[in-house]
C-alpha cells in the first residue's frame, strides 16, 4: 500500500485515513480513541486499594459521604474536610455506589474523565480543523504521560482536567467556531461545576480575556455580537456553583464547626493557600524545569517544530490557535506565582496545547524528525527497563531492598516490559516511530497494572500494616489513632478513635488530647508515631510496631505523662466505626 507521494504508506498512515470525512470514520475514530484510552488508563481497574498520599483520604470522604447521606459537608474519619469542595467526591461516591466496590468505584472518576477529555478534544478539534487533525491531537494528547497517568489516579485534578476542557469547549464552541449560544452558557456553567470540584475551576473563563482582546484587534471571530450572552453566563456560573454553595452557607449559618468549615473553605483553602501557600513549596522555574520537559513528554518534544508554525499562525490570525496558546500560558503563569506548586496542578493546559499543536500534527507525525524522535523516546523506555532488570537480577541485596520495601520482585515486570517492547519496537521500527511508543507506553502501564499492583498493593494501601495492629490489639477493648492515616481508617475493619484530622501543623495538642483520652478509662491503647511517643508517653508500655509512611509506629497502653494529660482535651476525640458494607473490602 502506498500514500499519496508514491512512499510506501505506515500503519499510522493507515490509522489517519487522510482526506475521509465520512460518519463511518469519525465513529471508527471514536471506537480506536476509546479502546486506546482503555488500555493505557484503564489496565489493572479493580486490583488496587486506594494509595496514598490522596487517594486513600478521598476515597473515605466518598465512603463516609456515602454511608452517611450528608453530601454538603464532606468528612474524614468523623472530623469535617474542608481542604475541597465537594463535587468530586459526589463522583467518586456514586461510583461506588453504582458498581458496588470501592477498588473499582473511586478510579472510575478518573479514568471517564480522561476518556471524556479526549473525545471532547477530538470533537471541537473535528469541527474547527477537520476529521484527520481531530485524530492526530487526541492521539498525542492520549500518550502524553501526565494527562494517561493521572487518569489512573484517584485525584481531583484528573476530573477537574475535563471540567476544565469542558468549559473551553462550550466556550470556543460559540466564540470561535459558533455562533452557538446553548454551548457558551454551558462553558459557563462547567466553570462553575470546576470551581465546587475545586476552587480554581474558574480558570477556563481567563480564556476570554484574550479573545477580548484578538477580537477588538480585528481577529476572526464569528459570534462578536454577544449582546446579554456574557450576563447570562455569569448567572449560570453562580446558578452552577449554587447548587453546593447556596445549601451550605444555608446550613453553615447555625454556627459551630459548620461556621468553622465555611471560613475554612471560603478563605484558607482558597486565597491564602494560593496567596500564602503552607506546603509544596517549590521555586518559581519549577514547572518549566522538573514538570513540563519530562511529564509533558512526547507532545512538548515537539515544540522546535510547532514553533514557526505557531508564529505563522499568529501573524494570519488564527484566533482558535492563539486563544489556546494564550490561554495555556495563562495557566502556567497563574500556579507559577503561587509557592505552593504540584506537578499535577498544571494539568489542565494540556488538552489546550494538543489542540493548539493539532493542525500540524499529521504533517509532524509522518515528518522523518519528529517520527525519529518518538522512536527514540520509544527505545530508552525500553533500554531503561531491560538496564533495570539485568541490575536488579545480578545485584541480589539492591532486589532484596525493593522486596522488602514493596513485597515485589522486580526482575519480572522490568523483564516483561523489557521484551515486549522490544518485541513492539522491531515489528514497528523507526517509520511507525509514534506507534512504537504508544505501544512501549501501553505495554509499560498494563503490566503496571495487571503485574505491579496486586504485588504490592497490600504494602502500598496500609491492609498489611493495618492487619499487623488488629492483630496486636485483639485484646484491647478500644484503639486510638494519633496521627491517624486516612489509608489506616480505610483499612481497619474494628471501631477506633481519632483526634481530628490532619493535625501535623499542632502535633503536640493532638499528643496530649490523646493522652487525656488513654487516662479516662482502663483497657485503651493508642497507636502513634515515635514523635507523639517521645511528646507524652515516654514512661508507657510500647509495642513496636515498625515503620510505614516514613514513621515508626507503637502500640502504647499504660500510663501518659500527667502534664499532658492535664493539657488534653477529650473532646477531640472522634469514635469511626468502619461500615459493615462490603465497600469496605473487595478481596
Amino acid at each position: 500500500m502506498t500514500a499519496a507521494d508514491g512512499s510506501r504508506s505506515t500503519w499510522l498512515d493507515r490509522l489517519l485515513r487522510a482526506g475521509r470525512a465520512s460518519d463511518g470514520d469519525v465513529l471508527l475514530d471514536l471506537l480506536g480513541l476509546i479502546v486506546l484510552a482503555l488500555l493505557l488508563m484503564a489496565t489493572g481497574l479493580g486490583l488496587r486499594d486506594p494509595w496514598p498520599a490522596d487517594e486513600p483520604r478521598f476515597a473515605l470522604v466518598a465512603q463516609d459521604m456515602l454511608r452517611s447521606g450528608d453530601w454538603l459537608f464532606p468528612r474524614v474519619g468523623g472530623d469535617l474536610y474542608a481542604d475541597k469542595p465537594p463535587l468530586y467526591f459526589w463522583l467518586m461516591a456514586a461510583s461506588m455506589a453504582l458498581t458496588g466496590s470501592l477498588r473499582v468505584g473511586f478510579l472510575l472518576p478518573s479514568l471517564l474523565a480522561g476518556i471524556g477529555t479526549t473525545l471532547l478534544v477530538y470533537d471541537l478539534l473535528r469541527r474547527a480543523r477537520g476529521r484527520e487533525v481531530a485524530l492526530a491531537g487526541a492521539f498525542v494528547l492520549l500518550i502524553t504521560f501526565q494527562f494517561v497517568w493521572q487518569a489512573r489516579q484517584a485525584q481531583i485534578d484528573g476530573v477537574l482536567c475535563f471540567i476544565t476542557t469542558l468549559s473551553l469547549y462550550g466556550l470556543l464552541r460559540h466564540l470561535v467556531l459558533g455562533p452557538a449560544p446553548g454551548w457558551y452558557l454551558a462553558g459557563w456553567a462547567a466553570a462553575g461545576f470546576g470551581v465546587i470540584t475545586k476552587g480554581v475551576g474558574f480558570l477556563p473563563l481567563l480564556a476570554l480575556i484574550p479573545h477580548a482582546i484578538l477580537t477588538r484587534r480585528g481577529w476572526p471571530a464569528p459570534a462578536r455580537g454577544l449582546r446579554g450572552l456574557p450576563l447570562a453566563g455569569a448567572a449560570t456560573l453562580l446558578v452552577a456553583i449554587g447548587v453546593w454553595f447556596v445549601p451550605m452557607m444555608l446550613a453553615s449559618s447555625a454556627g459551630g464547626d459548620l461556621l468553622d468549615y465555611r471560613n475554612e473553605i471560603l478563605f484558607t483553602q482558597t486565597v491564602t493557600r494560593y496567596a500564602d501557600a503552607w506546603h509544596h513549596h517549590e521555586p518559581l522555574w519549577y514547572y518549566f524545569t522538573n514538570v513540563i520537559p519530562v511529564l509533558w513528554l512526547p507532545l512538548i518534544a515537539l515544540a522546535p517544530w510547532l514553533w514557526p508554525r505557531w508564529r505563522t499562525a499568529l501573524r494570519e490570525r488564527d484566533t482558535l490557535v492563539a486563544v489556546l496558546l494564550a490561554w495555556v500560558v495563562i495557566v502556567l503563569l497563574f500556579f507559577t506565582f503561587s509557592a505552593g506548586k504540584r506537578g499535577v496542578y498544571v494539568l489542565p493546559a494540556l488538552p489546550a496545547l494538543a489542540m493548539a499543536a493539532a493542525p500540524w500534527l499529521p504533517e509532524l507525525l509522518r515528518a522523518r524528525g519528529p517520527r525519529r524522535l518518538a522512536f527514540v523516546l520509544a527505545i530508552l523506555l525500553t533500554a531503561f527497563t531491560a538496564a533495570a532488570a539485568v541490575y536488579f537480577a545480578v545485584d541480589s541485596r539492591a532486589a532484596a531492598r525493593i522486596i522488602d520495601r514493596d513485597l515485589l520482585q522486580p526482575v519480572l515486570p522490568l523483564a516483561i516490559v523489557a521484551i515486549a517492547g522490544a518485541a513492539a519496537i522491531w515489528l514497528l521500527r523507526e517509520r511507525d516511530g509514534w506507534l512504537a511508543y504508544a505501544a512501549t507506553l501501553s505495554i509499560l502501564l498494563a503490566t503496571a497494572g495487571f503485574v505491579v499492583y496486586p504485588r504490592i498493593d497490600a504494602d502500598r494501601s496500609g491492609r498489611a500494616f493495618m492487619a499487623r495492629v488488629e492483630e496486636a490489639s485483639a485484646g484491647i477493648a478500644e484503639l486510638g489513632l494519633v496521627g491517624a492515616k486516612e489509608q489506616y481508617l480505610l483499612q481497619l475493619r474494628r471501631p477506633s478513635t481519632n483526634f481530628g484530622h490532619a493535625r501535623w501543623r499542632d502535633d503536640a495538642a493532638e499528643a496530649a488530647d490523646a493522652s487525656a483520652w488513654l487516662d479516662a478509662r482502663p483497657r485503651r491503647a493508642l497507636h502513634m508515631n515515635s514523635t507523639a511517643l517521645e511528646a507524652c508517653f515516654k514512661d508507657a508500655s510500647a509495642v513496636d510496631m515498625g515503620s510505614e509512611n516514613r514513621k515508626h509506629w507503637f502500640l502504647v497502653t499504660g500510663g501518659a505523662d500527667p502534664d499532658c494529660v492535664e493539657r488534653g482535651d477529650r473532646s477531640r476525640a472522634r469514635l469511626y466505626l468502619p461500615p459493615n458494607a462490603s465497600l469496605n473490602t473487595d478481596g
